[in-house]
Order: structure tokens, then C-alpha cells, then sequence
């Protein structure tokens, strides 16, 4: 068919099958395990959910049965004829209303056996209701056993069908059995119809496509048709009636002059009388086939008479055709996809929808804006310029006439070179060095390279006789100048120090916000016009404040540890420690060799007192924290914001039946 719905429908399974389908399904889906001691609820809800999962499997596969199949009223005219030739429409529709009663008794007797079970009392009685319920939905299931199989076997005819579309450019072809009709399709298109000398091979529509003016066609072969009354046709003979009814296409009238077929040719026109309302507002050809036989010209007077009564109306065209000598088949073809194509575009002229495409075009028509007659002019280039004709010996030569005069592709090369533009055309071929006399032609491309090196060396001979060269101390200008410097001066360890300790997870400091001695400020602010001499003074005053601390702590040491000359600040000079001042921080511990000095690491200041007034008031206030604290480390929390309140015995750990494994979890 030409819906690709009707090629979708799921196989319908029989009553017996459908009853296993869907009570296996419920065994299956469902809780199998129930004792006479469980709640009556629990009972009840067991059973009650057996037949409302049953109810709806039942719905679940009616309901696609029902939406799969197509519905006549909805289809193309065409098709719902079709479908009520080959299988009777009243019958196919019963047989879905019965599918649908079905559907609402089982639905209904779900319900009720639902609210049954909702006063069940024991599991007896719960069981028996379930019981009940799914026998008289099987019993209901049973009961259509012969839609079920009806239905099947109008599915398997459906997926046989040809998939005919009915609003595409169609060529139909109709006439007496055994006239030509399924030798011509097999002419013009791929279609394999069977061909056997006798009448009625064709039992069913045939399908064949071709191309014509890159459009898609499809050719219609229809059983042959016998001229006798409408009620007395055949199913294989109302199949062609309701395609000539219902299609909109080219109809080709095949007939026979030979009367190899088994009739005459007025019998034969007689037919074409008898269904010509069929043909009404449809381009009709009358195809005269087998003329390697009989041509019309043959004929007696009065067989002619009768053709000519045919033909002389003006919608039908006469062709000749042969398929077995294959003369006048393709003529045939063209002209019927002629006609067609020609009626489809009178009546979308004819239509409503060209009017309102019409009434929105406007043609703008050019008005002339004077008296002036000008006249076209054609540029004397143009009319000189010669046709290009491949023979004239005087023509231009291009290219490919070089190329194939030197040998064709791959003897001739093309020279490049020759629509180079240089002041002499000598230099056209020259080879251009990469390398000469050792160095890169590439280096050398630059036309002002000798100026910009005399430049240079200007600059450098300057920056040399100011003397920019004599002081290493000038230019250590760049960061690894700098470093090396520092290394040298002894800086090495304070580098290291800060780059391992103090700035392991932090930002590094650039090297010119780094420690500098008071004696290399004085010298760079000296340099730099400025005069150092309070900076000295103030740092000098800050030096002696600090030496005085340093004494006092030595004095305060000395009363606990046997060490000399110790001082808190002997790894990190202050960076406006003014140099050689006495005290340096260093200490010396005496030991069994001797005396050893080391780096003093104590702390600067005492952070247990740190903000409070004494030692004293510093034990007050960790008695007052450890108190407050009491509390919450008793609910073994960690501090004032831990809302958290653990669960010490979680029900999903230790609820429910123990059995055979781990107890440590469910």
C-alpha cells in the first residue's frame, strides 16, 4: 500500500497465544510469595495487584492491535476502496469492534473484582476472587478467536500489497486480459510481472516505476476486466475498477486488432464505451498493441469505423505499439508522461491557489523617460573579436595547444617562469643560489642590510668610547646577570631559602624587591642624584635599639642555657642593618670538641600570651575554652557549628529478617 503504516502492523497473535502472552507475563511481573499470616491489607493488596496488572497487559496489547490497524474513514479514497474489495469493509470492521468490546468487558470485570477484593476476608476467599477475575478474562480473550485470526490474515495480504501512491504522477493500464498490458510494464520499467499466454495471469495491482524528465513515475498494471455488469465483477476485476475510479493518472487503453487474446475488436470497444466514466477528467491513450501482427490499417471497414468512433473525440490519443518487436514502446511511454504532465499543469492553472498567487504579482514594465530613441550599441571589441573555432589555423595558441604539440601531459612541463615581470627578459630563466660562497642567499634579500649594519657598528663604537663597557656593575641589568651577582656576593642561601621555605606555596617576590644591604642603597641612591645621609642616621638609631634587645635577651638566656653571644636574628640580616655591626646574630653551644656556632631559630614572640595581659590571664582563658568545650565533646561534637547528629544504630542496618550472609549490612 502507499502507507508505510500499513507495512508496521505487528503480527497478531491467536486467543491461545494471547492467553499465555499475557498470563505468563503476569506470573512473571508480579510478587509470587504469600502466606495465610500476613496482614489481611497485605493480602488483599497481593491479589488486587495480580488483576489490575493482568487488566492492563489485556489493554497494552489490544490497544496496539487497534491503533496498528488502519481505520477506512481516515484513508485515501483509493485505498479504503481497495481494502473493502479485498477484504469486505463491514467484516473488517466488526472484527475491530470486537477487539474493542473485548477490551471494555475486560476492563470492567477487572473493576468489579477489584472492589470485590477490597472486602476479602481470608486468603481463600482473595484467591478465589483472583482466580474468578482472570478466568472470565480469558473466557472473554477466547471468544475472539476468529477476529484475532481474521485480522492476522488481513495483516499478511496487507504487507503483500504494492506500495501504490495515490497522489503521484501515474500511468494506469487497463484493457481485456491477455492484451499486452503486463508485457508493456515489463518494457518500460523494472517491474517483473509474469507473462503467460492466457487470460487472467494478472490476478492483483502491479507496480513498476520509471524516470521521465527527471521525475519519479509509476506505472499501474491492473488485472484485465471483462465486459459484463459491476455487480457480477470479480475481486480481481474490482481491483482495476476502483484504481481507474479513484486514481488520478494517464489511463492506457490496451487492445488487441490480432484477436489473439480470445475477442474481437468490437467487443473490445465496446469496453472502452462501457468504462469510459471511469475516465472522466483523466488523459486517456489508446494503445494499439501487437502490431507486428495486425495494424490498424489492416482492418475491415468495419472494425475501422469502430476505432474511429474512439478517436474522434478530442481527449483521446491514439499510439501504436509492439512490445514483442519492441516498436513504438518508448513513443508510447514519452507521450503518455506528455499528457500527464501537461493535464497537471492545466488544473493547478484552473485552481484557486494560482488566483491568490496571481493577485500578488506585479509585472513592472520600463517606461521611456524622453523623446530620445537610443539605440543598442555594441562596442566595436566585440564585433571584431572572432569566434573561437578549434580548425582556424590563425587562432590564438593556448596552453594545452603548446602542451599537446610538445607531447601531451607528462612529456611537457610548463614553464612558469616566462609571465615573470623583470626589467630585462634575460633574467626570466637565471637560477636563483640558495647558498653562495657558504652563506644564505635568504640572509641577504634586505636592500638596506649594509646601512642598517653601518648603523650598528656606529652604536657600538659610541656606547664604547662613553665607556658603557669599562663597569661590571653597569649592566648587570638582566634577571640572570642579577642572580649570578648575588651568588657571588653570598646571597646564595637566602635565595634557596626563599624559594624552599618561605615561598614554597606562595607567590614569588621579583628579584628587585629582594634584600639589599644599607651600604648598596647608599651607593644606588648616590648614583642616582639623592642623598642618603638621614636614611643612615635613622638606620643607624634602629641598629643600636636592636643591638640593645639583643643584649637584654642574651642576659635573660644566660640564666638557662650555657650559651655565649646568642642572638635572635642571626639568619636574616634586617634589611637596613648598617654592615659590620656589632653583635651578630650567631650561637655558640658548647660541645665536646668545642664550640660550635649555630643559626638561632627561636620563635620572635610568645604566642600562647600573644594579645593578653600575663601568663596568668593566658591560663584563665584556656580553663574558660576547655569548659565551654565540655559539653559538646561529652556529644562528641567538634565545635560550636557541628549541627550533625549521627544515627548510632541506623534501621536499614539492623531491621528486617536476618538470613544466611552478612550481617553487617542489608
Amino acid at each position: 500500500m502507499a502507507s508505510k503504516g500499513l507495512k508496521a502492523i505487528a503480527p497478531v497473535p491467536t486467543a491461545a497465544d494471547f492467553l499465555d502472552i499475557v498470563l505468563s507475563k503476569t506470573q512473571r511481573k508480579t510478587p509470587t510469595v504469600i502466606h495465610k499470616n500476613f496482614k489481611i491489607s497485605r493480602i488483599r493488596n497481593f491479589y488486587m495487584r495480580k488483576v489490575k496488572f493482568t487488566q492492563d497487559s489485556f489493554d497494552e496489547k489490544l490497544a496496539a492491535i487497534l491503533t496498528e490497524f488502519p481505520i477506512l474513514d481516515e484513508l485515501h479514497p483509493f485505498l479504503a476502496s481497495l481494502m473493502n474489495v479485498l477484504y469486505d469493509k463491514n467484516h473488517y470492521k466488526l472484527a475491530l469492534g470486537q477487539l474493542r468490546t473485548a477490551r471494555h468487558l475486560i476492563d470492567h470485570v477487572a473493576k468489579d473484582y477489584v472492589r470485590l477484593l477490597k472486602f476479602g476476608d481470608s486468603l481463600y476467599r482473595c484467591k478465589q476472587l483472583k482466580r474468578a477475575a482472570l478466568g472470565r478474562m480469558a473466557t472473554i480473550m477466547r471468544r475472539q478467536k476468529d477476529p484475532l485470526a481474521y485480522l492476522e490474515q488481513v495483516r499478511q495480504h496487507i504487507s503483500r500489497l504494492p506500495a501504490i501512491d495515490p497522489n503521484t504522477r501515474t500511468l494506469l493500464i487497463c484493457g481485456y486480459p491477455n492484451v499486452g498490458k503486463s508485457s508493456f510494464v515489463n518494457k518500460v520499467t523494472r517491474a517483473d510481472v509474469d507473462v503467460q499466454p492466457y487470460a487472467f495471469t494478472t490476478k492483483s495491482l502491479f507496480v513498476g516505476h520509471l524516470d521521465y524528465k527527471y521525475l519519479r513515475w509509476q506505472v499501474i498494471d491492473t488485472p484485465g476486466i471483462l465486459d459484463h455488469p459491476l455487480e457480477e465483477m470479480n475481486t480481481i476485476e474490482m481491483q482495476s475498477i476502483t484504481a481507474l475510479a479513484h486514481l488520478r493518472s494517464c489511463v492506457l487503453y490496451f487492445m488487441d486488432l490480432s484477436e489473439q487474446c480470445g475477442y474481437t475488436v468490437a467487443a473490445q470497444c465496446k469496453l472502452f464505451h462501457s468504462i469510459k466514466p471511469l475516465f472522466a477528467g483523466k488523459p486517456t491513450l489508446l494503445v494499439i498493441n501487437k502490431i507486428d501482427v495486425m495494424r490498424p490499417q489492416d482492418l475491415s471497414p468495419e472494425n475501422k469505423a469502430l476505432l474511429e468512433e474512439i478517436t474522434s473525440k478530442e481527449d483521446v490519443k491514439m499510439v501504436e505499439t509492439s512490445c514483442y518487436s519492441e516498436e513504438g514502446v518508448m513513443n508510447v511511454k514519452n507521450t503518455a508522461c506528455d499528457i500527464l504532465l501537461a493535464h497537471r499543469v492545466e488544473n493547478k492553472l484552473k485552481s484557486n491557489k494560482v488566483d491568490s498567487v496571481i493577485n500578488r504579482i506585479h509585472v513592472a514594465e520600463p517606461k521611456a523617460r524622453d523623446d530620445i530613441v537610443r539605440e543598442p550599441f555594441i562596442p566595436e571589441a566585440v564585433k571584431n573579436r572572432k569566434k573561437f573555432e578549434k580548425d582556424d589555423p590563425e587562432r590564438r595558441r593556448v596552453e594545452r595547444d603548446i602542451e599537446l604539440k610538445e607531447g601531451g601531459a607528462g612529456v611537457y612541463n610548463v614553464n612558469m617562469k616566462k609571465n615573470y615581470l623583470l626589467a630585462n627578459d634575460e633574467w626570466k630563466n637565471d637560477i636563483i643560489p640558495e647558498i653562495m660562497d657558504g652563506k644564505n642567499i635568504a640572509d641577504f634579500i634586505d636592500p638596506d642590510i649594509l646601512e642598517k649594519l653601518e648603523a650598528l657598528e656606529r652604536e657600538e663604537e659610541k656606547l664604547q668610547a662613553e665607556g658603557f663597557y669599562d663597569s661590571e656593575s653597569d649592566i648587570l641589568d638582566s634577571e640572570d646577570e642579577r642572580e649570578a651577582a648575588e651568588f657571588q656576593n653570598g646571597l646564595e642561601h637566602k635565595i634557596r631559602s626563599q624559594a624552599t621555605k618561605k615561598l614554597k606555596n606562595g607567590p614569588r617576590m621579583p628579584r628587585t624587591g629582594q634584600l639589599r644591604t644599607m651600604s648598596e642603597m647608599s651607593q644606588r641612591l648616590t648614583a642616582a642624584g639623592l642623598d642618603p645621609s638621614r636614611i643612615e642616621e635613622r638606620a643607624a638609631i634602629l641598629a643600636k635599639a636592636k643591638t640593645a634587645a639583643n643584649k637584654r635577651k642574651r642576659e635573660e638566656e644566660e640564666a638557662n642555657m650555657e650559651v655565649d653571644g646568642s642572638d635572635d636574628d642571626g639568619d636574616e640580616a634586617d634589611w637596613m642593618d648598617v654592615d659590620n655591626q656589632p653583635g651578630s646574630a650567631k650561637k655558640k653551644i658548647k660541645t665536646n670538641t668545642g664550640v660550635a656556632v649555630v643559626n638561632n631559630k627561636l620563635p620572635k614572640s610568645n604566642r600562647y600570651v600573644s594579645g593578653l595581659r600575663d601568663e596568668a590571664q593566658a591560663s584563665k582563658a584556656v580553663k574558660l575554652r576547655n569548659l565551654g568545650q565540655r559539653e559538646r565533646n561529652r556529644q562528641a561534637k567538634a565545635g560550636e557549628s557541628d549541627r550533625a547528629i549521627k544515627t548510632k544504630m541506623p534501621k536499614h542496618l539492623f531491621a528486617g529478617k536476618r538470613k544466611a550472609g552478612k550481617t553487617d549490612r542489608r
